[in-house]
C-alpha cells in the first residue's frame, strides 16, 4: 500500500444518486480508486472508503446533506489496489426542478500537510474509539472537541 497524490491544482469530482450509488466520476476520480468507469457507475461510493476512516464522520456527512446542507470533511479513500488517497471533501445536494434533492455532488481537492497534521491524530482517536465503544463513543469525543466552535463541526474543519 501506498499513499496517492495529486496536485493541488486538480479536483476530483462526483455525483451520485439520492442512495449514494456513483453516477459521475471525472478521469481522475477513475485514476485515483484505480477504477475503471463501468466498474464504478451505479456503484455505492463507499467502494472508495477506507476502513481506516471513523463511521461517525460519515454518519455526519449523511445527516448534513440528506438535510439540505452542504458539508467539507477530510476523508481517507482507499483504491482498488488498497492504496490510499487523503482529500479535502465539499458534498452538497443536487435538487430537482421540484426542489427536492436528487443526488449529491462532490468536489474534492488536495488537504494540506498541515491540516493533515490535526486531523490524522484525530481520526485515530475516534476510531479507536469507535473499536472500543462504537460510534457513540466517538460521537462524545468529537462533540467534546466542537464546544470552542459552537458544536459546529462545519467551523471546526474551516479553522485550519
Amino acid at each position: 500500500m501506498q499513499e496517492l497524490t495529486f496536485s493541488e491544482h486538480e479536483l476530483i469530482i462526483s455525483k451520485t444518486d439520492i442512495h449514494g450509488k456513483i453516477t459521475y466520476g471525472n478521469e481522475l476520480f477513475l485514476k485515483l480508486a484505480g477504477f475503471e468507469e463501468s466498474e464504478l457507475l451505479g456503484a455505492p461510493h463507499n467502494i472508495v472508503r477506507h476502513p481506516d476512516m471513523p463511521k461517525l464522520i460519515f454518519k455526519l456527512l449523511w445527516e448534513t446533506i440528506r438535510g439540505g446542507r452542504e458539508i467539507h470533511a477530510y476523508v481517507l479513500n482507499r483504491s482498488k489496489n488498497s492504496d490510499y488517497y487523503w482529500v479535502f471533501a465539499n458534498v452538497t445536494p443536487s435538487y430537482d426542478a421540484d426542489g427536492r434533492i436528487e443526488g449529491y455532488f462532490s468536489y474534492r481537492k488536495k488537504p494540506s500537510s498541515q491540516a493533515l497534521a490535526k486531523i490524522r491524530p484525530l481520526y485515530r482517536q475516534l476510531l479507536d474509539a469507535e473499536r472500543m465503544g462504537g460510534v457513540a463513543a466517538s460521537e462524545k469525543i468529537l462533540n467534546e472537541l466542537l464546544q470552542p466552535y459552537g458544536g459546529r463541526y462545519d467551523k471546526f474543519i474551516l479553522s485550519f
